[in-house]
């Protein structure tokens, strides 16, 4: 099993930006690509960013592309989502979730999500 916490989010302008953590434990970290999905209110969730487990490659959702920036930290058994220029539609609760295929159509482990609230 691999355990997945989240952190970071909180209320924010728009304009600004927050950094999410996501902290794994339970099984060797390097062993799993890692993705973000967000939630927004009253929608179905969407995949916002992939890393592999090596960190040399990322993907993101093209409507997210320069505004969003997925990295890990293998030393520290965590991936981050740094997100800038926030606006109210990326409101949602943001999940992250480990695979041990990259860009997996279905994730295997998943956190329990941060909330991000963007305000206008």
């Amino acid at each position: 099993q691999v355990q997945l916490v989240e952190s970071g989010g909180g209320l924010v302008q728009a304009g600004g930006s927050l950094r999410l953590s996501c902290a794994a434990s339970g099984r060797t970290f390097t062993n799993y690509a890692m993705g973000w999905f967000r939630q927004p209110p009253g929608k179905e969730r969407e995949f916002v960013a992939a890393i592999s487990w090596n960190g040399v490659s990322t993907y993101y959702a093209n409507s997210l592309k320069g505004r969003f920036t997925i990295s890990r930290d293998n030393a520290k058994n965590t991936v981050y989502l740094q997100m800038n220029s926030l606006k109210p539609e990326d409101t949602a609760i943001y999940y992250c979730a480990a695979d041990t295929e990259y860009r997996a159509r279905v994730y295997d482990y998943w956190g329990q999500g941060t909330q991000v609230t963007v305000s206008s």
